[in-house]
């Protein structure tokens, strides 16, 4: 009896050389475990800044790399102050300014977030609904820069703010570090820049023209804020300031 041969095997389809596939998975872990490391890091410096004053932020930081890259002179006004010398108008406008429901939220103001989205959808976005503990997370370690990964690395971050420094801490050193112009720092900074006056001894009114420069620092002056300042001052009135 003849045997028939063997009927043809189908070709296996191409895998990947182990090789890549063992770099790939090395990659991926190293890169886990390097994000792991940076939060942990920053959550560290997050407890460290319960008694430490920060020395510098990304955001200093940024600031001295684009003037270096562009050439340009820099100097650097920072000078961190107890919250005790900070005019309580000055803290009162600043909150009001930025985030009116500092006191009642736990780092997210859900409701501003809300009201921020549908205007997005609306095509009328006027306002942004980052809360002050947002604004010093970013400030402490991500600089000015937008992007998804950024602000999913911060809302991890704004919880561990809250819980460790507290809201007296967190305002104290967001005044300290905040912009407030071309490498002016903090609130004792800009009191003697803007107003040749210690930030204990600012007015009212003062107080709610440098609040009204905030959203954009490198742009805005105070003598310029007239009409902002006074919807400032309103809102400090309709709180209780």
């Amino acid at each position: 009896m003849t045997e028939l041969p063997d009927a043809p095997t189908a070709p296996s389809p191409p895998t990947a050389p182990p090789r890549r596939t063992g770099f790939v998975r090395f990659l991926i872990r190293w890169v886990v475990i390097g994000v792991v490391v940076l939060w942990s890091l920053a959550a560290l410096s997050l407890v460290a800044a319960r008694w430490i004053d920060p020395p510098t932020t990304a955001v200093h930081m940024q600031r001295r790399l684009q003037a270096w890259s562009q050439h340009k002179p820099y100097h650097e006004r920072y000078k961190f102050i107890p919250l005790n010398q900070i005019s309580s108008d000055l803290q009162h406008a600043v909150v009001a300014a930025e985030d009116a429901r500092f006191y009642q939220h736990h780092g997210f103001d859900w409701q501003e977030i809300q009201i921020a989205a549908e205007d997005d959808l609306e095509g009328d976005r006027t306002r942004g609904a980052s809360t002050i503990t947002q604004q010093l997370v970013k400030n402490l370690f991500f600089g000015t820069g937008r992007s998804l990964l950024r602000k999913g690395a911060e809302a991890t971050l704004v919880p561990v703010a809250e819980f460790v420094l507290g809201k007296r801490r967190i305002l104290e050193i967001y005044l300290n570090v905040v912009e407030w112009g071309p490498g002016i720092y903090g609130a004792e900074s800009a009191c003697r820049y803007y107003d040749e006056s210690g930030a204990r001894n600012i007015s009212r009114q003062q107080a709610a023209r440098l609040a009204a420069i905030l959203p954009a620092p490198l742009r805005r002056r105070p003598e310029r804020m007239n009409n902002y300042s006074e919807t400032i001052l309103r809102r400090m009135g309709q709180i209780g300031w």
